[in-house]
Formats: C-alpha cells, sequence, structure tokens
C-alpha cells in the first residue's frame, strides 16, 4: 500500500520509451496562438490581458536592464502553471513533481542572474556577501554563510516546488482511498470525507498557481539583486 502511493511519481513509460517529453510538450499545445486579425477572440484577449498583468506585477521593480527577461519569465511562469493544472486530473502525470526536473529549470536561472551581477556590478554583487558595519571578528564567518545561502537559493526553489506539489498529492490520494474504504462501512463518514477531499482538491488548485507564481517571483528578486 505504501508503495503503491508513491507510484504516481514515477516517470511513465510505454513500449520503453520515456513519456516525459510529451508531457513537458503538451501545455503548448493546449494555448491559442495570436493571430493577425484586427479583432482577437476573447480567449486571445484574455491571454493577452494575463500576460500584461503578469509582467508589469513581475518587472515593475526591477530596472529596465532586466526586461529583457519579461519574456522568459512569463513563459515560463505559465508553463509551471499548466504543468501543475494539468496534474490535478485523474491518471495524469505532474512533471513538477520530479526534483531532477525542477532543478533544471532553478539552476540554469540562478546561475544565469549571478553571472550578470557578476558581470555588470562585481563590487555590488560581492557586496551582498558581507553587509556594511559587519565587525572585524564576523566577517570570514558571515562570508562563509552568505556564501552557503546564496548556493541554497536555486536548491530551496526546487525543493519548495517540489515538496508542495508530492505532498498535495499524496495527501489527495490518501483521502480518496480513505472515502472508498469507509464507502460501505460507514456511508456518512465516506461522505463526509468525500467533502473534505474537495475541499483539498480546491486547496490544491490553489497551490499548483501559487507554487508557481512563487517560483518565478524569488527568481525576479534575485534577479533585482544583480542589475
Amino acid at each position: 500500500m505504501t508503495l503503491s502511493f508513491f507510484d504516481q511519481f514515477m516517470s511513465p513509460v510505454m513500449f520503453g520509451i520515456p513519456l516525459m517529453a510529451l508531457a513537458l510538450s503538451l501545455p503548448w499545445i493546449l494555448y491559442p496562438k495570436p493571430t493577425s486579425r484586427w479583432l482577437n477572440s476573447r480567449l486571445l484577449t484574455l491571454q493577452g490581458w494575463f500576460f500584461n498583468r503578469f509582467t508589469q506585477q513581475i518587472l515593475q521593480p526591477i530596472n529596465p536592464a532586466g526586461h529583457k527577461w519579461a519574456v522568459m519569465l512569463t513563459s515560463l511562469m505559465l508553463f509551471l502553471i499548466t504543468l501543475n493544472m494539468l496534474g490535478l486530473l485523474p491518471y495524469t502525470f505532474t512533471p513538477t513533481t520530479q526534483l531532477s526536473l525542477n532543478m533544471a529549470f532553478a539552476v540554469p536561472l540562478w546561475l544565469a542572474t549571478v553571472i550578470i551581477g557578476m558581470r555588470n556590478q562585481p563590487t555590488h554583487a560581492l557586496g551582498h556577501l558581507l553587509p556594511e558595519g559587519t565587525p572585524t571578528l564576523l566577517i570570514p564567518i558571515l562570508i562563509i554563510i552568505e556564501t552557503i545561502s546564496l548556493f541554497i537559493r536555486p536548491l530551496a526553489l526546487g525543493v519548495r516546488l517540489t515538496a508542495n506539489l508530492t505532498a498535495g498529492h499524496l495527501l489527495i490520494q490518501l483521502i480518496a482511498t480513505a472515502a472508498f474504504v469507509l464507502l460501505p462501512l460507514m456511508p456518512t463518514v465516506a461522505i463526509l470525507t468525500a467533502t473534505l477531499l474537495f475541499l483539498l482538491t480546491l486547496l490544491e488548485v490553489a497551490v499548483a498557481m501559487i507554487q508557481a507564481y512563487v517560483f518565478v517571483l524569488l527568481l525576479s528578486l534575485y534577479l533585482q539583486e544583480n542589475v
């Protein structure tokens, strides 16, 4: 029983071929592409409004030099939200429950922000490792602590997204299993459990959207420190 709960996090394979690439490419098919018409459909208009609002909110505190990341951050946000939401459907696989995939997103983007800071303003970037006014005796210790905290950032990004989605999927499966088991024995308790499952599913929808937003928001904060 314990192993079966974690089977949902295994990468799907068909005829010996991993289907991870298919799961990653599916979200881009679901969204309509812009047209050259003067009047777009309601869906395209809503999609454009969402992109504009999100881009303004994320890039407002960032210098104009960091606005080049607008397309990348918006695309990443939409991609993560779609993957997380599709993973809540029955008999689907959530790629963002894999730590390797989340780290593949987090490490290169975090490293890019660090490289930009070291190239454009190395003094300011290195100044984050040592706060102003630090006592002389604490300088070596603080440099080590700040360096460790800097390198932990991509790990925190990947683990946060993985842990939140994994915990939510496990809770949904546990409560759903309990509802099916209790249905012939205690129907009233099973109905209450099913109600709890419905509320938890709504919560997981919110978590799926919030975690994608937090992932991109933290990346934008790291970018703000280095531009």
